[in-house]
């Protein structure tokens, strides 16, 4: 369950909005926003090394990069240096439709003293290596948030990570993450130029074409009847009090172009669940599965929060190939050493510890949620989107939209968690939550994602207690 970044800054952003406008539903395949390359200041994107792992050989390093999504950049009109986009919104005099704004309006670089100094970008380093990415929560000059991709080495193309029959490893920290923030890594199905061709000349060097399962509108679209999207894996929404991992199937291959509320699912009259995707997905949050205890900051939890950990994700397949059919995703924790199995579900009706099409189909049950995941094709749709390649991002971002309460607190707002399962996901109270309480009260949050590792099943971890995959 991602809700698209809101981000307060001297540079635009684009929130998802809820419009209950009615509209005749027309898909058509996305083919990239249309927008020009700005060339006022040199995209300095930061480096990242990236490690690929075997059982016979070990891990590797591989030599990528990250680069600043596009709702963060400085847009400005073409050969000039006025804003196209200002709290007032877009400016008539470049911006009169959605057309004449793609054509007159330039994103613009970041230096790499910008990716520190104006969105809080740093680089986290081993020795002389750099093994990952600092985000901060805030900076200085008022940016809230940040939304980054890994690239290829030369930052022309995103990195497609084919995750089937494979595990997907990184360390975190989350300590000074608090209620109503997140720090999320997730994979998307977005192209891997991020749309550059001939109607979009800044493509993935400047973090354009993002996607996902909420289908958010596009960077220059004004029409709110319009959205992008695409199959969504969260591999880690987080802070120190709740986690969960989710996919979020669709009937879509790559970015596809939704009109009206039924395919982009919007509306409060059950268009949600009618949609391209699946946006509710099917979460494994610990907590809202009652295993109260395990994950929270302390050493009173199994998985503390407040230190380093490793998360170690497997997309296991039925017959351990690469030609299977995906049938599980497992979590597992590494901490001082030891190998920590993900907490078992202490939920009626409900049993496992690892997301699985009979998990999810008795969750949805028992929670009384409606069961789109299994309509858009449960695992075996997002196996085969994981076979044919996704794009990593990382983020930290705050919610006007719920307060985060999906994540950590009860939702929906008004339901009863002592009468209905699922409700409770987390300690928090969202009403704390509001991002003008979360943004005064932790000026200096930040998330660490490093050591990232990819490979074959078993290949990118270690530990006391090494958890062999079941194939079923």
């Amino acid at each position: 369950f991602l809700w698209v970044i809101v981000a307060s800054s001297s540079t635009p952003s684009v929130a998802m909005k809820f419009h209950w406008w009615v509209f005749s539903p027309v898909v058509f395949p996305w083919t990239g926003q249309a927008q020009q390359a700005g060339t006022v200041t040199p995209e300095e994107s930061p480096s990242i090394v990236i490690q690929k792992c075997t059982i016979a050989e070990g891990c590797k390093d591989k030599d990528m990069g990250l680069v600043l999504d596009a709702n963060w950049r400085w847009i400005h009109n073409v050969g000039g240096y006025q804003n196209c986009f200002t709290q007032e919104g877009w400016n008539p005099e470049f911006c009169p439709d959605p057309e004449k704004c793609k054509e007159n309006c330039a994103l613009e670089g970041v230096t790499a003293a910008g990716y520190i100094n104006n969105y809080g970008v740093h680089q986290v380093y081993e020795g002389d290596k750099v093994t990952g990415v600092k985000l901060d929560f805030m900076t200085e000059g008022g940016n809230v948030g940040s939304r980054l991709y890994v690239t290829k080495k030369n930052g022309k193309k995103y990195k497609m990570f084919k995750l089937l029959n494979r595990e997907f490893t990184l360390d975190v920290d989350v300590k000074t993450l608090n209620c109503g923030m997140n720090g999320a890594v997730y994979f998307i199905e977005m192209d891997k130029k991020g749309g550059e061709g001939k109607t979009n000349k800044a493509g993935a060097k400047f973090g354009t074409g993002y996607c996902d399962a909420q289908c958010p509108h596009e960077k220059f679209e004004t029409n709110a009847s319009w959205g992008i999207c695409c199959v969504e894996m969260d591999i880690w929404e987080a802070n120190k009090y709740a986690t969960a991992y989710t996919p979020h199937p669709c009937s879509t291959v790559g970015p596809v172009r939704c009109e009206g509320d039924i395919d982009c699912g919007y509306g409060d009259n059950g268009e949600r669940w009618k949609g391209l995707c699946d946006k509710d997905g099917c979460d494994l949050n610990t907590y809202r599965m009652g295993a109260h205890n395990f994950y929270g900051p302390g050493p009173d939890f199994e998985v503390d929060s407040e230190r380093p950990l490793t998360l170690v994700t497997q997309f296991l397949t039925d017959d351990g190939t690469d030609e299977g059919t995906l049938s599980e995703i497992r979590r597992l924790y590494v901490q001082d050493g030891k190998v920590i199995a993900n907490a078992p579900s202490m939920i009626p009706g409900v049993t496992g510890s690892a997301i699985t099409d009979d998990f999810c189909n008795a969750q949805k049950l028992a929670f009384s949620d409606y069961d789109h995941h299994q309509e858009k094709g449960g695992l075996a749709s997002m196996g085969e989107t994981l076979k044919r390649g996704m794009v990593l991002s990382v983020s930290i971002w705050d919610d006007y939209a719920t307060h985060m309460a999906w994540l950590d607190a009860s939702f929906p707002p008004g339901e009863d968690p002592d009468h209905r399962f699922g409700v409770l996901r987390g300690p928090c109270n969202a009403t704390t939550s509001d991002p003008t309480i979360v943004r005064a009260e932790n000026p200096h949050g930040y998330v660490k994602y490093y050591n990232i590792k990819y490979g074959e099943i078993g290949s990118t971890f270690s530990g006391s207690r090494r958890l062999e995959p079941i194939h079923t």
